[in-house]
């Protein structure tokens, strides 16, 4: 079996404070799921090493606006390239599908009937109060809300977002066959350094 892993980055600023340099927001927090072991792993600022071994040992690394967030956040941490890696963003594939950016909350809620925990001001004042128990659930609770969301994509071949607030539009999305062919040809693992 393929080894997927869903990721979600926190962050300890807010875009105001760094001046909207995505770089200089630095990671509080991290929440990787891996497909092959079925466990969440958890990871902070000082641990992040960890993660890119996940990522490195992955066939498919999976986010929701990962590859203009995320990725950019989590860059200065790591020494190889991290856009070598083999991604997936949910968000990039609706955005290019429908022509529109929606949260992942209205995605989650029209498509699970769940939604998020929280919001990402406030995931920064956990950081700031020293709640790291309670950041690292709310990332985990966005992690697995994103992981519902792909899978659902990719069993039933469309998700749903709403039109107003008590309609839903049916959105068709090809993730098995995107992710199948991106996958296709891969190793198992997914080394990006150059040694």
């Amino acid at each position: 079996m393929k080894n997927y892993v869903v990721f979600d980055v926190e962050t300890q600023n807010s875009f105001r404070e760094v001046n909207n340099d995505t770089k200089k927001l630095k990671v509080s927090v991290v929440v990787a799921y891996e497909y092959e072991t079925q466990k969440m792993h958890h990871f902070t600022e000082k641990n992040i090493a960890g993660l890119f071994k996940l990522f490195e040992n992955s066939s498919l690394i999976i986010g929701f606006n990962s590859k203009s967030f995320d990725l950019v956040v989590l860059s200065p941490y790591y020494v190889g390239n991290l856009s070598q890696f083999t991604h997936f963003d949910i968000l990039e594939n609706i955005k290019e599908t429908t022509g529109r950016r929606y949260p992942l909350d209205d995605l989650v809620q029209a498509t699970l009937g769940k939604g998020k925990s929280g919001h990402g001001l406030q995931a920064i004042e956990f950081y700031r109060q020293g709640k790291i128990t309670e950041l690292l659930q709310y990332c985990q609770d966005d992690v697995q809300l994103t992981k519902e969301l792909f899978d659902f994509g990719v069993n039933n071949g469309h998700v749903f977002a709403p039109s107003s607030p008590t309609n839903k539009i049916k959105i068709t999305v090809d993730w098995a066959k995107i992710v199948s062919e991106k996958t296709k040809t891969q190793a198992s693992h997914n080394f990006t350094l150059g040694f």
